[in-house]
């Protein structure tokens, strides 16, 4: 596949990578300057490419940037780009780094409020993984324990084809259901970052509360922000989210 993204953080450069790996064509832009766009890409393997031009030629755009950078977006960006090509939406709303987007505070879903942004429909994907179980969390189909991510979307097709890439990239999927339903595995729910295979997503999916997930979410960034500096594990963060929830079937493991 022709594959654009949008942002080449811990998210969309681990994603860039593992599609490169996979075969994929990629290319990729960020806000840095041309030069330092340039050196990135090559670290990468992919191409770089002007923001107006990422989104052109290719079969997928994955849109990796924090939620307040969706506004930043050239307003006529999907204008002549076809129904056809898969927009997937990696991002979480966090007021601490975004600021307070009313819409967002007062419960509209957050990939629901980015397809109203851009004009167009989105898949959520990629955005209940740590960058590092993204990076190194990967197994082959069929392993024991293999860690699987939550899509959702309107689109039956454009799901199966974002699942397929995840399995290249070493993860299982379960199908949330419509967009409306991504709040589901948004920050401060069961399915967020807590490193769960498929039969135990399910269940966490299910176990989320959209009334507490905000109150949680803000709890969990407070504790790791306040840590005195200190550096976390990465098996601390997902052991810590993990115990927010008793219902967690992870939680006791």
């Amino acid at each position: 596949m022709k594959i654009g993204i949008i942002g080449t953080g811990a998210i969309g450069g681990t994603i860039a990578k593992k599609m490169v790996t996979a075969g994929h064509d990629v290319k990729v832009t960020n806000t840095e300057d041309a030069d330092k766009l340039k050196a990135r890409a090559m670290e990468l393997g992919t191409k770089p490419s002007r923001i107006e031009d990422v989104v052109k030629d290719v079969d997928l755009v994955i849109l990796s940037v924090p939620t307040v950078a969706i506004l930043s977006l050239p307003k006529d960006l999907f204008s002549n780009v076809s129904d056809e090509v898969i927009i997937v939406d990696t991002s979480n709303y966090y007021p601490f780094r975004d600021g307070e987007i009313d819409e967002l505070k007062d419960g509209k879903v957050e990939s629901v409020w980015v397809s109203e942004q851009i004009g167009r429909p989105v898949i959520k994907a990629f955005n209940n993984l740590l960058a590092e179980t993204l990076n190194n969390g990967g197994k082959e189909e069929g392993a024991n324990n293999r860690i699987a991510m939550a899509i959702a979307g309107d689109n039956v097709e454009h799901k199966k084809i974002i699942a397929s890439l995840a399995g290249q990239a070493g993860y299982d999927t379960v199908d949330t259901g419509a967009l409306s339903e991504s709040w589901r595995h948004q920050p401060g729910t069961p399915a967020y970052c807590t490193e769960l295979d498929a039969k135990d997503l399910k269940v966490a999916l299910l176990d989320a509360d959209k009334e507490k997930a905000a109150e949680i979410r803000d709890f969990v960034i407070s504790q790791f922000m306040g840590a005195d500096g200190a550096p976390t594990s990465h098996q601390g963060v997902v052991d810590f989210n993990r115990s927010q929830f008793p219902k967690n079937p992870r939680t006791a493991v």
